[in-house]
């Protein structure tokens, strides 16, 4: 007897935050949100307000809670969720320790973290699919940090099993496949601009399941060159369109009373002096110098300093405050930082969606969101897959290895050049761009192991 997919399939969200994952999955027409588990009471009225006003299912339960302080069975008991009701448990646990653009900290105690406790709900509840999202540098994370004056690189003893680079995931790959009879755990390295969004954004998205199933995730479909151009040969050479730019994403836009998080008149200053598409390159030298102090001397890492955008371009990865010096995030035309409905235009969030709490909390919710496009996108990779384990007759396979799969899909997007042999190079209107441009992707599909 051929067992029918449900009309949607429903899903708890943990770690809901802004709903940008939760929102993509819901696109796509598969999914319906039954409860959500989030820890801040901002971001919890805005889920609450958007429900309300109906652009979010009715009934949707809501738990304004710390999830690490919570027990799954009663916490799903106070939201009236029958645990075997859910299809897919999807969140992101927030580890910021684990990325790359600040101080790399040490895990230690591992299943303290929130990983474990997004795992602890995942191995109560036995969903058919989980979705969890990351910063990529939790793939590299190591479960203990040795500095590096000590590696062995510079004459220290070995690395231990735990101070080895992704051993984080490992332990965490380990756990997961004593859960339940054990998930199959696969990892794509993603980024949203290769899928149609309108900025850079790395990802690492882990999809798991219980029926021992090989996921694959869709080949870009974006990449850096002009209309028409092909991607080398992955399997068919598939024909790509080019990036979505931060004109497309605000092209339209009526925002009468923006909301912004701005420069300060000091720094308006120095921005007034940059044009569309270049940085702290274009100011002259002792005004980079008395700007940037210390700065000015490091190396690499600045081209967020005094950084005007430019319509014919994505948008830089968003950041939760876009007036700070060196990751600034200045409107291509005026002089003032990017406003929440920009911001939300650019996370591809519905022009109506409503955000709650202090310019700062909102700022928050949609600069550290999930763009929705990977969620929607990852949402019908999953709908897909349970579609056909429905209708072939569902079968739990026992999981061989707790190995994960990781599969590399072009997530690195090498930086356009800003200064070359003594010039700075500024983006201008039109083809006169080559020296600037994004340069094509050398790696394109890469299949690893921890």
């Amino acid at each position: 007897m051929v067992n029918l997919p449900p009309d949607q399939y429903r899903v708890l969200s943990l770690f809901s935050g802004g709903m940008g994952l939760d929102l993509g999955l819901e696109y796509t027409g598969h999914f319906r949100t039954v409860a959500c588990i989030e820890k801040e009471p901002a971001f919890c009225e805005t889920i609450r307000q958007n429900r309300d006003a109906g652009r979010l299912p009715k009934d949707l339960r809501i738990l304004e809670a710390d999830l690490s302080q919570l027990d799954p069975a009663v916490a799903l008991d106070g939201l009236g969720v029958d645990p075997s009701s859910i299809d897919i448990v999807v969140g992101g646990p927030p580890c910021q320790s684990f990325s790359t653009a600040g101080r790399r900290g040490t895990t230690q105690d591992p299943r303290g973290t929130l990983l474990w406790d997004f795992l602890r709900f995942v191995s109560y509840i036995g969903p058919k699919f989980f979705l969890m999202e990351n910063v990529r540098g939790l793939l590299s994370a190591a479960l203990k940090h040795r500095p590096i004056a000590e590696r062995p690189e510079k004459g220290g003893a070995p690395l231990t099993e735990e101070e080895k680079p992704g051993s984080v995931v490992r332990l965490f790959a380990k756990d997961l496949s004593s859960v339940n009879g054990g998930y199959h755990l696969d990892i794509f390295e993603v980024n949203a601009v290769n899928y149609g969004a309108p900025q850079l954004r790395e990802r690492a998205l882990f999809i798991g399941n219980k029926f021992g199933k090989l996921v694959e995730f869709p080949v870009p479909t974006h990449g850096p060159n002009h209309e028409g151009a092909t991607q080398g040969n992955l399997f068919e050479s598939p024909r790509i369109l080019p990036w979505r730019t931060l004109g497309d994403a605000l092209e339209g836009l009526k925002d009468p009373n923006p909301q912004i998080m701005d420069f300060s008149p000091r720094k308006k200053g120095f921005l007034e002096m940059v044009p569309e598409g270049s940085n702290w390159r274009s100011l002259p030298e002792d005004i980079q110098k008395e700007s940037m102090g210390r700065a000015w001397h490091a190396k690499g890492g600045r081209s967020g300093w005094w950084r005007r955008l430019t319509f014919d371009l994505p948008c830089p990865t968003l950041v939760t405050m876009p007036n700070h010096a060196s990751t600034s995030l200045c409107h291509p035309k005026e002089t003032r930082a990017l406003s929440i409905r920009e911001y939300a235009r650019i996370q591809e969030f519905p022009d109506d969606w409503q955000f709650s709490g202090t310019l700062s909390q909102q700022y928050a919710q949609v600069g550290n969101a999930v763009p929705t496009r990977l969620g929607r996108i990852a949402g019908e990779v999953i709908a897909e897959e349970l579609d056909q384990i429905l209708e072939e007759g569902a079968h739990v396979d026992e999981v061989g290895s707790f190995e994960p799969r990781i599969i590399y899909l072009q997530s690195h997007v090498r930086t356009r050049q800003w200064f070359k042999d003594g010039e700075t190079l500024v983006w201008e209107k039109g083809d006169r761009n080559e020296r600037v441009r994004y340069t094509e992707p050398k790696t394109l599909r890469k299949l690893r192991s921890i």
